[in-house]
């Protein structure tokens, strides 16, 4: 039996005022994400990768369209209801690790649970949990710069994980990795979020890594289609 869909994405569309004139970035954008599904996303530098992926976390704002989570349309709630479904339901990894400098490697893990009010010996159980995981146990009181660049963005994966959300939206998680490092940054966040039963989408110029997701669509002329 096939999962069910978690994530739906409906005629998207987006633009930007230039000098020139409009500049159309998404063009009705259209797909489904299936629950523990790992998708990629490619395309060319400029393409709108980045601008898509902050629509789909509700950070920005399309123009039209439509996005549902769990079945839940995502685009006309008021901005506080957008922000808790955030912190519940949504997990970001960026390019840079964006750890919190004067905290831990475990207290940049728990800081997104203690916002959701979970007490500290709960949040720090499930950050050295995830810890474990990752094999950084051994860093938990490692501040980021401590950490070597693989570790750094291997806390920000357990970061993102830390509320269990239900989907996982990656920019770039690798870019700044060595080969070795990326392989298993994507390697860890793969097998979390299996366990977890997320569902990803992730932007990547790594060909290697998006043959290894369950499903590639490319970013072109505004459109996603298969790769």
């Amino acid at each position: 039996m096939s999962e069910p869909t978690l994530f739906e994405v409906s005629d998207l569309h987006k633009g930007f005022d230039a000098p020139a004139g409009r500049l159309d970035i998404l063009k009705g954008l259209q797909f489904e994400l299936k629950e523990g599904e790992f998708l990629a996303v490619v395309g060319e530098s400029g393409s709108g990768k980045s601008t898509m992926l902050q629509i789909l976390g509700t950070l920005e704002s399309p123009d039209s369209g439509d996005i549902q989570l769990e079945g839940q349309s995502l685009l006309n709630l008021k901005e506080s209801t957008q922000a808790e479904i955030r912190n519940r339901k949504i997990g970001f990894v960026y390019q840079a690790h964006h750890l919190i400098p004067e905290l831990t490697a475990l207290e940049n893990i728990c800081l997104p649970l203690q916002v959701q009010g979970m007490d500290m010996d709960s949040a720090e159980k499930r950050g050295m949990q995830l810890l474990e995981r990752l094999n950084l146990a051994d860093r938990a009181t490692h501040v980021p710069a401590k950490l070597s660049g693989g570790e750094a963005q291997r806390v920000a994966v357990a970061r993102a994980l830390a509320a269990s959300p239900r989907l996982i939206l990656a920019d770039e998680p690798t870019g700044n990795l060595d080969e070795h490092s990326a392989q298993e940054v994507f390697d860890l966040l793969q097998q979390l979020c299996r366990q977890e039963r997320a569902a990803v989408i992730m932007v990547t110029h790594s060909k290697a890594l998006a043959r290894a997701c369950d499903r590639t669509l490319l970013l072109t002329d505004g459109q996603l289609v298969s790769f």
